[in-house]
């Protein structure tokens, strides 16, 4: 129930921080930062590592845009979480098995070899989208109008995260028929 609430106050975060500026000061969106870190810390899940450090840097954000009443710590939560996300799978390609790899044993317990190289490449592919996606969001956090901000983090990024996820999703169906066309 607690996961449900982070992802969904992390997916709606950039909306709600750009309906917010102008009309309230950026130290007083703090407090959703805290929120955020605070629910973060709560939830823990299997990664408790993993988001005590998220919640401890949201909290830091969260203390800068405090301090400063400026709006820019607040737009570098998405960056944030791609951070993370990037060294939670990157490790996993280090110490493995690979963040993909572990998804997948959750359906297909029995995961041949060919499924854990795959799963590898799935893994490296994520990667590479959470350094693209988390330096774009770095860009618009830093350089960009508040609006392109929060159209790439509120809406353009959670797109091509379902497009990664479609293709993906349709790369793993045709390459199982055409190795089940070929076993025949």
């Amino acid at each position: 129930m607690r996961w449900a609430l982070v992802l969904a106050l992390t997916a709606a975060y950039p909306l709600i921080v750009y309906f917010s500026l102008g009309h309230v000061e950026p130290r007083y969106l703090a407090l959703l930062l805290l929120v955020l870190g605070g629910l973060r810390w709560l939830a823990g899940g299997a990664q408790v590592v993993q988001a005590r450090w998220v919640a401890l840097a949201a909290l830091l954000l969260a203390a800068s845009t405090a301090l400063l009443n400026t709006s820019v710590p607040l737009k570098l939560y998405p960056v944030l979480v791609n951070a993370v996300l990037l060294i939670v799978f990157g490790l996993s390609l280090v110490r493995g098995p690979s963040a993909a790899e572990r998804i997948a044993r959750l359906q297909e317990p029995d995961l041949d070899a060919r499924g854990v190289a795959y799963t590898r490449r799935v893994t490296q592919a994520w990667c590479g989208f959470f350094v693209l996606n988390g330096g774009i969001a770095l860009v618009t956090a830093l350089w960009a109008s508040e609006e392109a901000w929060a159209l790439y983090n509120g809406l353009i990024s959670y797109v091509l995260i379902g497009t990664l996820m479609g293709g993906e999703w349709l790369l793993r169906r045709h390459l199982r028929a055409r190795h089940a066309r070929l076993q025949a």
